[in-house]
Formats: structure tokens, C-alpha cells, sequence
């Protein structure tokens, strides 16, 4: 089988069993998806070529990998034989949003340096600064999560006022859930306090009074280890939903520590003996 084949071959078995995408992400698509809040020129830098997984305009050309999808093409055999003789390459050029990094010149060399094994290029580099953290290993489903994020944050502006937050779910639809909750604890604290509470204040108390006490109880409870793969704000979800559940069916005195051993033992992945609130 020629070389060039064989690569492809390889190339495709091997992100089937990894379960990573075939094709390379649009760099519009990515950058349209998350808020960008600044941009600034890198220069000259040596970048892993692992963490290169996206084109500006050619994502359709070339996989994953960078082999054309159009089969062979003697550019790439010509630009693989003078890697090989060791000749100096003009640098290629990349944008980089978060960690991952997108060609917008080079495709050929990229593509020449992964065949011949080189783990680092020479590029030029500018990048585009997203407000939610992006990887070069996020696959388009996890992209459009961290949109959804960048949205709720956009709205809550909880970056700004709590810089420390970090919330990622592992599934779509769970920031609007977020929402709602601010929404009601915002109704129930203008109650207690006999005011109209600002929209800010009522984000930064729901973080404080809700959101915190409960992941500080999943840290102190190593309840997330029952749930492998999930994160914390999917068990904020879950845990604050099953709080609701008991204390309407035993009563306001069900604790948050009791609540969260009592949803990791009822639904986490060893599921040991289950106790019960109440008779």
C-alpha cells in the first residue's frame, strides 16, 4: 500500500477508536460561537503541532490529521522530502483562540511536519482572546457548550463579579436552568429585604448562597467521584433539584450534605446500600 494511503488509513482507525472528529473546525464558526474580547500579534513562536486542529478556509480541503481528502498530492510528497533533507520552511501562519490553534497559511507544511513525526512548527501567531476557555482537544459539541457559556456570562456578567467562578456543564441547554434559578432567588431575596434587588446583586448572592455552598458540599463529600466524566455543575443541577424533592416531601431541616449523600448513593455509579430520609 503507498505510504500516503497507509497514513490515512492509520489516521482515520485511530480517531474512530479515540472517538475525535474527522475534520478540521472553521475558524469563523468557532470564533462566532464565543465571545472574543480582545486580539493581540504573538510573532514568531514554536507551536505544538498537536493543539492545531482547525483551518481559517481550507477545513474542507484536509482531516484532521491535515491529509488531503482529495487523496495524494505531490506538494505534500515535495514538502515531506525537504523536511527530511532538513531545509528551512518559512514559518506558517496561525490564529489561536484559547489553546487551540487554526492555519490560515500552511496547510501543506503542517500536514508535512505531523507525517514526519516533528511534535513543534514554526508559526506566526495571532491570537483572538475568547471569555470562556477554549482547548485544542474540544470536540463541537463541547464548543457549543462553552458557547452557551459565554452567553450566560455575557448576561450575568459573573466573570466580572466573581472572577474566581468556573461553571462547565457536559451537556447543552443546562446555563438557561442557571437563569431560571437566579431568576427565583432574586423574586425570593427582594421579599426578605422589602426591595426592588438589582439584577447584579441578585447574581453574585446566587453564586454566594446557592451555588458555592452547594460545590463546596460535592468537594467536601467527594460526590463527584460518583459521577465520572460529569462535573460539578451538572451535580449542582441534579443535587439542588433532589434538595427541593426531599425537603418538600420531610421538611425544610434536610441539610445540604445530607441531600448530596443521599443523591450520590441513589444515583452515582457504585450505588452502595441506599439510606433513606424519613420512615
Amino acid at each position: 500500500m503507498p505510504r500516503s494511503r497507509w497514513h490515512r488509513l492509520i489516521a482515520r482507525v485511530l480517531a474512530h477508536v479515540r472517538q475525535e472528529p474527522s475534520l478540521l473546525l472553521p475558524f469563523d464558526w468557532v470564533k462566532d460561537q464565543v465571545r472574543i474580547k480582545a486580539w493581540r500579534y504573538l510573532g514568531l513562536q514554536e507551536v505544538e503541532i498537536a493543539k492545531i486542529v482547525g483551518s481559517v478556509n481550507r477545513y474542507r480541503d484536509f482531516d484532521r490529521a491535515f491529509l488531503p481528502r482529495q487523496g495524494p498530492s505531490e506538494r505534500l510528497e515535495r514538502l515531506e522530502e525537504a523536511w527530511r533533507r532538513g531545509e528551512i520552511l518559512p514559518p506558517i501562519k496561525l490564529y489561536k483562540i484559547g489553546d487551540a490553534y487554526f492555519v490560515e497559511d500552511g496547510h501543506h507544511r503542517v500536514a508535512a511536519a505531523r507525517r514526519e513525526g516533528s511534535r513543534y512548527i514554526d508559526a506566526e501567531v495571532v491570537e483572538f482572546v475568547p471569555d470562556v476557555p477554549i482547548a485544542a482537544t474540544d470536540t463541537p459539541k463541547e464548543i457549543l457548550i462553552k458557547a452557551e457559556y459565554s452567553a450566560f456570562l455575557a448576561h450575568t456578567r459573573l466573570d466580572e463579579l466573581r472572577p474566581d467562578q468556573e461553571i462547565v456543564f457536559t451537556e447543552l441547554g443546562k446555563y438557561r436552568i442557571l437563569l431560571e434559578h437566579i431568576d427565583v432567588h432574586r423574586y425570593f431575596l427582594g421579599l426578605e429585604q422589602r426591595r426592588e434587588v438589582p439584577y447584579a446583586e441578585a447574581v453574585a448572592s446566587w453564586y454566594d448562597r446557592v451555588y458555592r455552598p452547594l460545590v463546596d458540599t460535592f468537594r467536601r463529600t467527594k460526590a463527584l467521584a460518583h459521577f465520572p466524566g460529569r462535573t460539578e455543575a451538572d451535580l449542582y443541577v441534579w443535587a439542588s433539584e433532589h434538595l427541593y424533592y426531599l425537603r418538600e416531601r420531610y421538611g425544610p431541616d434536610v441539610d445540604l450534605e445530607g441531600a448530596v449523600r443521599d443523591y450520590a448513593q441513589r444515583y452515582g455509579i457504585d450505588r452502595p446500600t441506599r439510606w433513606r430520609w424519613g420512615p
